[in-house]
């Protein structure tokens, strides 16, 4: 009965950790810091929703920014590089945009903040699967 009981609590571990939630990550970028969470962890080929938020330096949620949103893949063997533009929009205190990433494997993302008139990126990397 005890071994059932490790091994179940194991597999309940292992299910956990499979299925954990969103993908997220959260930089600074000059006063602004930046949350992005995707909600497929880790991304899949397609669609992927990632919901922004942008807080100033006293953590209140910035939405007065325009936030774009840039997704590539380096040049392979044989495939070009691929390059794509999202504008998120703001819902609530968070910024919303849908990324379509085209096939597995890693992919860089910048997200550009733009407010008062001065730019602010943040970048990071995912692996699609």
């Amino acid at each position: 009965m005890k071994r059932f009981f490790v091994v179940s609590v194991m597999v309940l571990i292992a299910a956990g950790i499979a299925f954990a939630g969103n993908y997220e990550i959260s930089k600074k970028s000059g006063d602004l810091t930046v949350l992005a969470s995707i909600d497929k962890n880790p991304p899949v080929v397609g669609d992927n929703n990632i919901s922004i938020t942008v807080k100033d330096s006293s953590g209140r949620a910035v939405t007065d920014a325009k936030v774009k949103l840039e997704y590539s893949m380096p040049a392979m063997p044989g495939m070009p590089p691929m390059n794509y533009k999202a504008n998120a929009s703001l819902i609530g205190n968070a910024y919303q945009a849908k990324m379509n990433l085209s096939m597995a494997g890693p992919w860089s993302i910048a997200i550009k903040t733009t407010r008062r008139g001065k730019t602010s990126t943040v970048k990071f990397s995912v692996d699609a699967h």
